[in-house]
C-alpha cells in the first residue's frame, strides 16, 4: 500500500472517530439544586447553556474542545464583540421569556444589543439596601455559598480544598484571609448583573488583576474541574472599614464574559453604591472577611453546609459585624 494511501486512512479513521466522539451521549448530570431564601424552598436551576457545558466538561471531544478553544480570550472577546453587535437585539425577547426575567424593574425597557440589555440599571427601589451600619449586604444578584471559617469550614470541591493564596495569587496577603470567612456569588446569565459595594469604606483607586482563563464557573463545570477560581481571570481590591477590617472583594471572569467593567469613580465608597458590572456570561463575585470580623447569617451556612446554593438580592443582608 502507497505511502499517501495510508496517511489518508489514518485521516479519515481519526476524523470518523473524533466525530463518532463527539456525538457520544453525554451521561445525565444531577440537576442543580438550591434554596429559595425568601421561602426555604427547594429548586432546581434552569441552566442556561446546559447541554453546551455538558458536552465541553462531560465528552471527550468537548474536553479537548475547552482546552484548546473555548476557555481562550478570544473566544470570549469574539461572543462578547457579536453580544454587541444591533442584530443580537433579537435574542432578548425569548431570553426573557425562557428565564423569567423582570423587565419591569429596569430603568430602560428598549435595548441596542443582548449586552445592552446583560448589563441593565435597576430602578433604585427595586433593591432596597440594608442601611445597618453593622450588617453586610449582598453585593449582587445570584446564589451564595457560605464559610465561616476557612480552616474550620473547608470548601471542597471534587476533594481540592478551596486555595486562598493561588486565588489572590499573593502569599502573603492570604495569610491574613486563610482563617477568616469567604462568601461566594455566582451570578448566571438571567440575573442583573452589576455588583455593588457590601460594606462603607475606602476603596482602592484600582483593581489588582491576575490574568486566567474562561473556565465556566457553573456547578456543572465546577463537577468536572474544581480549580476553576483560581484559573479564571480575576480581579481584586481591599475595601477598608472601621467595622469590618480589610475586606477583599474580588470579580472572576467566565467563559463568554467579555469584559469586568468597574464603574466607580471615588475611594470612599458606601454600601450599595455601584462597583461595576460584567459583559455577557455567568460570572462570581468572592468576599473574603479576615478572622472573627462577621457572623455570617445561619441559613446561608446551613444551606452551604448541605452543598446548597441559596438566592439573594443584591442590598440584603447576609451577615452582620462579629
Amino acid at each position: 500500500m502507497r505511502k499517501s494511501t495510508r496517511n489518508w486512512l489514518l485521516i479519515t479513521f481519526v476524523s470518523t472517530l473524533i466525530f463518532l466522539l463527539a456525538l457520544f451521549p453525554v451521561p445525565a448530570q444531577n440537576p442543580i439544586k438550591y434554596v429559595e431564601r425568601d421561602t426555604g424552598a427547594p429548586k432546581i436551576e434552569n441552566v442556561y447553556g446546559e447541554n453546551w457545558l455538558n458536552w465541553l466538561y462531560h465528552n471527550p471531544v468537548g474536553r479537548a474542545t475547552l482546552w484548546t478553544v473555548a476557555k481562550r480570550k478570544f473566544v470570549s472577546s469574539i461572543y462578547g464583540d457579536m453580544m454587541d453587535d444591533p442584530s443580537s437585539a433579537e435574542e432578548i425577547m425569548p431570553f426573557v421569556k425562557e428565564y423569567k426575567v423582570d423587565l419591569s424593574i429596569a430603568q430602560e425597557k428598549k435595548f441596542s444589543s443582548f449586552n445592552d440589555f446583560f448589563v441593565r440599571k435597576l430602578k433604585p427601589e427595586a433593591r432596597p439596601i440594608n442601611q445597618d451600619s453593622l450588617v453586610v449586604t449582598s453585593p449582587a444578584d445570584g446564589k451564595i455559598l457560605a464559610y465561616q471559617n476557612l480552616k474550620n469550614s473547608d470548601f471542597y470541591i471534587k476533594g481540592v480544598k478551596f486555595n486562598v493564596a493561588s486565588f489572590l495569587n499573593n502569599a502573603t496577603l492570604a495569610k491574613r484571609y486563610e482563617d477568616g470567612a469567604m462568601i461566594v456569588f455566582r451570578l448566571a446569565p438571567p440575573d442583573y448583573h452589576r455588583y455593588h459595594f457590601p460594606i462603607s469604606g475606602t476603596a482602592p483607586q484600582t483593581n489588582t488583576k491576575i490574568d486566567g482563563d474562561y473556565y465556566s464557573v457553573n456547578p456543572l463545570a465546577l463537577r468536572k474541574k474544581a480549580e476553576i477560581f483560581w484559573l479564571n481571570k480575576r480581579e481584586f481590591g481591599v475595601i477598608q472599614s472601621p467595622i469590618f477590617g480589610d475586606v477583599i472583594m474580588s470579580e472572576v471572569g467566565a467563559t463568554m464574559v467579555g469584559s469586568m467593567i468597574q464603574t466607580y469613580k471615588n475611594t470612599a465608597v458606601k454600601k450599595g453604591e455601584e462597583k461595576g458590572y460584567f459583559k455577557f456570561g455567568g460570572s462570581t463575585v468572592v468576599l473574603f472577611f479576615e478572622k472573627d470580623k462577621i457572623n455570617i447569617d445561619e441559613d446561608l451556612l446551613k444551606n452551604t453546609e448541605k452543598g446548597l446554593e441559596t438566592t439573594i438580592k443584591m442590598g440584603k443582608r447576609i451577615a452582620e459585624k462579629k
